[in-house]
This record gives structure tokens, sequence and C-alpha cells, in this order.
């Protein structure tokens, strides 16, 4: 009935690129090659068409007009009046849309012939000669019962006749029931739930469980949602939820150990790791990974750690369900782009459960599903199950959204929605299914809006009567789900009242059992398995280890002559015909020569090489966030645009076709929280890609503050999860104001846990560099890969060094044996002639270094850069200036920085300078110079700014001739 385009096949491309500017092939309209389509890592969205009404249909559509109306208004208003609420507490109004009579059908017995404007399928008997009381009956069973669907609102026609075929054809099927075995295992997961919250509560009556009574629908929604993923050969699912109902989740169908849970709540450890100290995260917050079975067909599903701040796990369950699916590409295709014969969603869904208030109230929800159909972001789509309690902690509705349901925020991309009445599970399982349907053809998001309610408070020690009192005194009247679906099932002869008892009770022993075990009960070692067991480096096969551990090394991070001038050379070689822009003549001319000279090697130029090295040896390497493609500061250009069709072309990818690794540049939407979190919950995947994630400029990256705090720089520590996430985060002071001054440096080094004394084989949680010439940048980037372990990199990058010709490298910075330097020498030979020496770190080095020269001072002032901040260099900076100690005279020590006294490095280099200086005998504090403490990283008076700028980079020289 449907016929599929599929852009990504070689086969449509080729068709793509010969018509111009559309062409119709059959009933296909194939549309003219669109900016960005060949870049690696670009999926277009699939598109579907299907035969028109057919001119007897439409004809009957126009006699019968008024029935038309009648079943569109059904459809598009049906949800105003169906039955969705348990509590019925939602103030509805009379839906006079969905009455026959305003359409001026008033005869009930009148017929009509419904061809064309219902979609009843084959075989009812009846032909299609309705009358007006079936067609009345008809629509209200589908459309106003206790599933309520959202859908006309679509702009596609095909997915708005999709859904109306589907729920109208298949209304008096098997999908509106169960057979009996489905229908006990649906009992089964429903009093298990009921019974576990009943024993947490007696066990532990002062325990914050977060329990799922009330909501207990939401187990077998994701039962159903399994088996339907199974059934259709999917074989992983991300799952990202928030607390509620998480340990009934954990322990009724991921098959979570009770009696590690009980060893947990009695305050023990969740994980057990060997010589390394672990923070652990709260009872909430515990994971699974089970591999499920339904019907003999596996699933593995990967519930994902999650932070206490809601809804921040989205876009880091998006990017982790993405890069899955790119796994799973890359094993069917060796070094191919694997859009052959598997598609995005074919083998791997997201699954993401919301709260009712957060759904509406955190801007991460807008932003995640605003990656949700981007090329580089899709997954191939997700389902969003709504938990809803219709209140928010004591919020209720009415003052938590200004939507009429929590759901609407998905209509901001044409998301369909069903509504469905959580007191009735069958019918939860039917809304699933459709909804996995959708979502399995389509390959978008889907939203089940489950209403329910709890029980409890926002935890099992609140009063919830204290702000909800009419709420919860319809709640405590009213029998358990479990109990009202036990009532249905023993009622109808599914199941005898013996059989019910017994699911409770033999699970009440087994949480007994489990109890009793977890007095003894130590948790296992944590190793490495699947793709994080071993990484590639330099072709052979290594170990992943923890970081820390005395087995953690950093690999040779050179590389040979004649593989950087391939890389270098590749990286600005684009297809014969393909035209660039007169401009970048300049770039491409200027890079090649650099290469033959071997000297005036810029920060792009390395970059690429740095890239370019890694894709060679297998490596993916992923770069996201505005303008990547090019470059904020136009220095990039890592992907070209043909001037004459707008065709795209990734050159490091053409000219290294042969290679395994590929480089995929992410233009992203305007967001940050959300697009970092996605390349964090990429770089969860596999050890052997590269994801970095650039910040337009530097401070942009504090719209995604809470995933740094609560991910990148915790992670490690919380859940033992590695990431080699890089963040280029551009930085210095250059007049350009308060906002695009900073990458608050000082932030990101108070989030590290780095000593403030030396310490062998220290662990910090997160490196943060800053580097000044494109070699250092060079060994940091291929530093991420050429470990046998996995660490954030903070880069505070650069702005104006970018084309400052003095922060300029050569090729033989970049050769074997040579590597990052945490800490890089003055220039000039120590002498007893220094009578200062200024420690330094990143841009403001070269302003220091060309006022010293100015003046003359090259042998009285030193300049010494410290380049890795985070884990301070003690022992590297003790060997460097430890010449400087050893003359009769001492010299001067001061800390130079163009940030605020408050802000920068200072605050962090502080305390461990002195630390270092007094370990070789050297009296007295390091010197401040730099601008006093302020409220902002910079002014935006541009006469002030250039006077302060002015003063900073006199001070080092002061007094001294």
């Amino acid at each position: 009935m449907y016929t599929q385009i599929r852009a990504q096949d070689a086969s449509v491309r080729r068709l793509l690129a010969r018509l111009s500017p559309t062409k119709v092939v059959g009933r296909v309209v194939v549309l003219k090659r669109s900016y960005h389509d060949e870049s690696y890592g670009f999926r277009r969205a699939r598109e579907f068409t299907m035969p028109d009404y057919t001119p007897e249909q439409l004809a009957n559509r126009v006699t019968h007009a008024p029935l038309l109306r009648y079943a569109d208004a059904l459809r598009t208003h049906g949800h105003r009046a169906a039955s969705i609420d348990p509590l019925d507490l939602l103030r509805r109004e009379r839906v006079a849309a969905v009455e026959p009579g305003r359409y001026g059908l008033s005869d009930p017995s009148a017929q009509y012939n419904v061809d064309g404007i219902l979609w009843t399928g084959e075989g009812s008997g009846k032909g299609k000669q309705w009358s007006l009381d079936e067609i009345t009956g008809f629509l209200n069973a589908v459309y106003v019962g206790r599933i309520a669907y959202e859908y006309m609102d679509l702009p596609s026609k095909i997915e708005r006749l999709w859904f109306s075929h589907l729920l109208e054809s298949e209304t008096a099927g098997v999908m509106h029931g169960a057979g009996p075995e489905r229908k006990r295992r649906i009992h089964d997961l429903l009093a298990r739930s009921e019974v576990f919250d009943t024993f947490l509560q007696a066990k532990f009556p002062n325990l914050k469980r977060y329990g799922l009574e009330g909501g207990e629908s939401m187990l077998p929604a994701l039962d159903a949602l399994f088996s339907a993923a199974a059934r259709a050969d999917t074989t992983h699912i991300i799952l990202a939820m928030p607390h509620r109902g998480r340990l009934n989740l954990l322990t009724g169908l991921l098959e979570y150990d009770p009696a590690a849970l009980f060893h947990k709540i009695k305050g023990g450890a969740e994980v057990g790791v060997e010589g390394d100290e672990v923070s652990g995260d709260v009872l909430s917050h515990l994971v699974a990974s089970p591999t499920l079975n339904y019907g003999g067909k596996e699933i593995k599903v990967s519930l994902l750690p999650n932070p206490s701040h809601l809804e921040a796990v989205n876009p880091v369950a998006l990017g982790k369900a993405r890069a899955k699916q790119y796994s799973l590409l890359k094993a069917l295709e060796k070094g191919g782009d694997g859009v052959e014969g598997c598609m995005l969603g074919d083998k791997v869904m997201c699954v993401q459960l919301h709260g009712d208030a957060s759904f509406t109230g955190q801007g991460v929800v807008m932003e995640t599903l605003g990656l949700s159909n981007l090329p580089h972001y899709t997954s191939g789509g997700s389902v969003h199950i709504v938990v809803n309690n219709n209140v928010g902690y004591t919020t209720p509705a009415s003052s938590a959204r200004s939507s009429m349901y929590c759901s609407d925020i998905a209509k901001m991309i044409n998301c369909p929605v069903l509504h469905v009445n959580g007191d009735y599970p069958e019918d939860v399982v039917r809304a699933v299914e459709i909804a996995f349907k959708y979502r399995n053809y389509f390959r978008k998001d889907i939203v089940i809006d489950l209403i329910v309610y709890r029980r409890w408070g926002h935890n099992e020690l609140d009063e919830p009567a204290f702000t909800q009192p009419l709420m919860y005194q319809k709640i405590r009247s009213r029998r358990s789900v479990p109990g009202l679906y036990e009532d249905k099932l023993v009622s109808d002869g599914t199941l005898s009242q013996d059989s019910a008892s017994s699911v409770r009770t033999s699970f009440k022993a087994t949480l007994n059992d489990a109890l009793t075990a977890s007095a003894t009960y130590v948790p296992p070692l944590v190793k490495f398995d699947g793709q994080w067991n071993t990484t590639v480096i330099d072709g052979t096969e290594v170990g992943m280890v923890w970081p820390g551990s005395k087995g953690a090394r950093t690999f040779d991070t050179g590389v040979s002559t004649e593989v950087l001038r391939k890389v270098g050379k590749g990286s600005v070689e684009v297809p014969k015909g393909f035209e660039i822009h007169p401009r970048l003549q300049r770039h491409v001319k200027n890079r090649l020569a650099s290469l033959e000279s071997g000297e005036g090697i810029d920060w792009a130029t390395a970059e690429a090489m740095a890239f370019g090295s890694l894709i060679l040896g297998g490596c993916d390497i992923r770069i996201a966030g505005q303008d990547v493609g090019r470059g904020t500061f136009s220095h990039r250009h890592a992907m070209l645009v043909d001037q004459k069709t707008e065709g795209v072309v990734v050159p490091l990818n053409h000219a290294l076709a042969g290679a395994i690794g590929k480089l995929e540049l992410a233009n992203s939407s305007l967001s940050e929280m959300a697009v970092l979190g996605f390349e964090y919950g990429a770089s969860w995947e596999r050890p052997n890609v590269l994801p970095i994630w650039e910040a337009q400029f530097g401070d942009f990256f504090n719209g995604a503050q809470v995933i740094i705090d609560a991910f990148i720089a915790s992670a490690e520590t919380k859940w033992l999860k590695q990431s080699g996430i890089v963040l280029l985060l551009p930085h210095g002071l250059d007049g350009a104001g308060p906002e695009h001054s900073s990458s608050r440096i000082e932030r990101m080094l108070q989030l590290t846990n780095d000593p403030f004394t030396p310490q062998s084989n220290v662990n910090v949680n997160m490196h943060v560099v800053f580097p000044t010439t494109p070699a250092q940048y060079f060994h940091l980037l291929r530093r991420q890969i050429k470990r046998n372990y996995r660490k954030p990199l903070i880069v505070a990058a650069p702005k104006g060094l970018l084309r400052l010709a003095a922060a300029s490298c050569k090729l033989s910075e970049m050769l074997p044996s040579t590597q990052f330097q945490p800490v890089l020498p003055d220039a000039y030979q120590a002498t007893d002639k220094i009578k200062r020496i200024a420690l330094v770190s990143g841009k403001i080095f070269y302003e220091l270094a060309k006022e010293r020269a100015a003046r003359g001072l090259e042998d009285r002032v030193a300049l010494i850069r410290i380049e890795e901040l985070a884990p301070f260099p003690f022992t590297y900076l003790a060997d460097i200036v430890k010449p400087y100690t050893t003359f009769g005279t001492a010299p001067e020590w001061v800390w130079v920085q163009e940030e605020p006294r408050n802000q920068g490095a200072w605050g962090h280099v502080k305390d461990r300078l002195g630390v270092v200086l007094s370990g070789l005998g050297v009296q007295g504090e390091v010197r401040y110079i730099g601008r006093r403490e302020d409220a902002v990283p910079a002014t935006g008076i541009g006469k002030a700014y250039q006077a302060q700028q002015r003063a900073v980079v006199e001070g080092p020289f002061e007094g001294l001739c």
C-alpha cells in the first residue's frame, strides 16, 4: 500500500545526483539533493507516499460531506471526551463537536456508504452501508474510550491516514484484549509490583523508595513494548527513566537481584571495584542491563544511570542509542558507511520515561525532542511514556503547565500522542502496541500519556493531603490497580483466586529469602565487557583498565612525516569537478605550503592531521556543535560545499576512503544541554570513538551545566562509566565583552578532584588543559585515543591564536617520540640574571612574550607555560623551574592571567604552586598579577578593556630594565 523512499540507499543517492530539481518516478517523488546529503553520518528522514482516494471514494465523500465532517470531528476531538482519567478529576467541558446532530445527522437508522470515510476493514459482513447508529457506536468505541488519540494535527497526510486505517480497521480485533496467557502475564507483573511495594513499606518504613503504587500499569506497558520490539527483531533497547517506580521495574522486569537491592538499602555498595574508591549513587538511580527473552527472541535492555536532575538523562539515552546503532552498522559493513540493508532504528530503540511535571517543565525535554528528527541526531524514533500523576511534588497540573495536556510539548515535532487510562492495563498494552507500530513504521517519536495516580506523596514519608485533600480522599477510598485487575480476571474465569494468591505468596517468599541473603551479599567486581573490554592502539589489541590503576598508560602520540603529510593534504582534497568557494583557495594553498615546508602549521591543520591519523588507525571521530563543519571562526573547513550544487564533501573521508574510521561533522541545533548530553551518551558506547563537543563560544557551556556536573565530572566516580569526550571551549579576553570572552575555566577546575599535593597514580576525574600551540592540541586529541582508559578532556580552546603566526608550530613537533608537554619551558636558558619568573597559562603568553621582546628583557624575565591545569603537573613543573632556584639571588615568582582574580586558573594553581616551590626550598608566596575581582569575565567598554589588558601585560615587567 505504501511506497517507501530510502534516500540513504546508494542507488537513490546516485539518482538524486542526476535529477534536477525534482522528478517523478512512478508514484515516488524524488527530491533534489539537499545541503549535507553527502556528509558521513547524515540520515535523511524516510519519506512515504500512498495512493490517493479513488474517484468513487472522492465522490462519496462529497455526497456524504456531513458524515465526513462528523467522522473527522471524532478523530480530532474524541480525546477531549474520552475516559482517560482514573480519578475523574479532569475538568472537561461538554464536547459538542463529537455529537452527530451538530452536522445535521439525526436519523439513527439512516444508511450511509462509508467507503472513503471510515476504514472498516474486510469481513464485517455489512459491506460499506452502515446506519448512523452503527457509525456513531463504532466511532465512539474507537475514539471516545479509555484510549484517546491525538494525530489529526499531524501535517503528514500519510501519517493521519495510517492512524485512521489502523485504529478503525482493527477496533474489534485481538489488540483490544489479550489471550489468557497474556492476561496472566499482566497480572503477574502488577501483583508482584504491589507485593514489592508492600514488602518494602513493612520492612523499611522510613525508606524513600518512590514506589509505583497507582502507576503499576507502567510495568505491563514496558513489558509489551519490549515484547513488540523483540518480535520486530530489535536487539537493543536504551532505556531512560526517573526515580518513580524504578525499583519496581528493576526487580519486576529487569531481573535485578532483590538481595543486591536490600544490601544497598541497608547501607552497602552497589558495585565492587578492586583498589578504587567509588562514591556510588542513591537507591533510586540503580541500573541493570539484562538480556530478556520473548518467544525465543532475545533483546538487551540497558537502563541508563541517571542523576536527580529530572529529564537530564534523555539526550544521553538518545546519543547512546544512535551510537549503538552505528556500532551495529559498522559490524555489518566493515569500513563502509553502513547504510545498505540496515537503517537507524532497525536494531536499537530508545525508550524514555518521564514524569508529567518534568516533561512540561524541564527545558531539556524540548531540546531533546528538537534533536529527534535531525539527520545527525535521529536514532530511528523514540517511544516516550509519560507516567502522569497529575501532580508534580505538591504542585497540581493547573499550576504546573499552561497547556491542556502535559504531553503538548511534543507537538513541536509533530509527534502523535496516545492518552490512556492507567486503571485498565489491557488498554495500556494496546496503546503501547499501537505506539510501537507507528515508531517502527515511520521511525519517528511517539508519546504515550499514561494517566495514573500516586498513592503516596512525592515519597512515602510525605503527607499529600496537606495540598491535595480531595485527590487523596479519592485515592485512599479506591482499590489498587493490581487489585482491580485481579478481581476482573477472577470474575471472568481467567484466573482462580488460589492462583492469584499464589503469585503474591510466592513472590513475597522470594523477597524474604533475598532479605536474608542480603546479610552476606557481596557485590560482584565490575569488569569491562563487550566493546569496552579492549581497544586497538597502533594495530594492537590492548585491554582497557581503570584510570589511576598501575596498568594505566599513554602510548606514543607522535605520527610519521609521511602520514602527517598524507592526511594533511587529504584534508583539503576534493573530488574532480567540485567547486569550492574562491576565498577558500587561499586556505588550501596555505595548508599545502605549510605541509611542504614543515613550518607554520596552524591549529586547523594540526587538528585535521590528528583526525586523519586517528581515522587511519580505525577510530571514528564525531565533532558536534553549532557551525563545527566550517568552525565558528571560519578556520576549520572540515566540510566543503560545492558552490554550484550545494553538494557537500568531507575531504578527510573522501581522501581516506579506505580507512575503517570516519569523521562525522554534526552541525547541531542551537542547543547546548541536549547536544552535549547526546555526545556524552555516544561516548559511553565504545572506546574507539572520539566524541567532541565544541561550544560556539566558551561560556555557552553554561546552558549545559547539568550535563557537566551530573555526568561528565562525576559519572566515573558514581557509576564507573568511562568517557573520552572532549569539550572545546573557545577562551580568551579579546574585547568581546562579558559573554564571549571566558570559558569559565575556574568552574571546570573546581569540579575536578585534583589533589592539592603530589600523589602517585592519581585518578583525576577529568583533565583540564589550556594549550598554546597546535602541536600540543594535536597530541591532546590523539592522547584521548592512545590510552588504555578514557577520561573527559576540557580544552580552553583558542580564538585569536587560530591565525597568530607566533602560535604556529613545526611538523617535527608531531613526529614519533614527541608528546604533549604539561609544562612548556621558557625559550631562553635559565641564568642568574633572571629577576622574575612569570608562570602563565594560555594565550596571554604571546602578549607577554611580545612585550618582553619589545623591552629587551629576555634575560631578566622567564615565561613558563602551564599547559595542563588538572591533573596539576607537580613533577613536570618542579623539573622545569628547579634550575631557577640554584642561583645565589632568589628571583620573584608571579602568576599572570588576564581573567579577573576570582576567575581563571589562579584559585586552582595558587596553593599547588606553593607546594612545588616550597619543595624546592623557595621562600615566600607567588604574587598575583591580573585583573581585580569582578562580577563578569570582561568589560564591554572598549577603552576600559584596552587599559585593563595593557596593565596586565605590563605588570610582569614593572621595575625591571
